[in-house]
């Protein structure tokens, strides 16, 4: 398999965890904007804390992506 084919599955392959970590942060603050004057604390907290993991995961991806871009268009 060439360089620039194995870059493209790479960048294929990252839509997927890219998705679903934009899927699952929608969801998570929906619940947070329609439940957090009713919802315990703690679960408020816990899901803000995980709201700015999966955002932070989202980012990760995001410039990984670019970067293997960026490699195909040096070739």
């Amino acid at each position: 398999m060439s360089r620039v084919n194995r870059i493209k599955e790479e960048i294929g392959w990252l839509k997927v965890p890219f998705g679903l970590l934009a899927v699952i942060n929608a969801s998570l603050l929906g619940w947070l904007a329609q439940s957090y004057t009713i919802a315990n604390p703690i679960l408020v907290a816990a899901t803000g804390a995980a709201a700015k993991v999966i955002t932070s995961s989202i980012y990760q991806v995001n410039s990984i992506a670019y970067r293997l871009i960026e490699d195909l268009e040096e070739d």
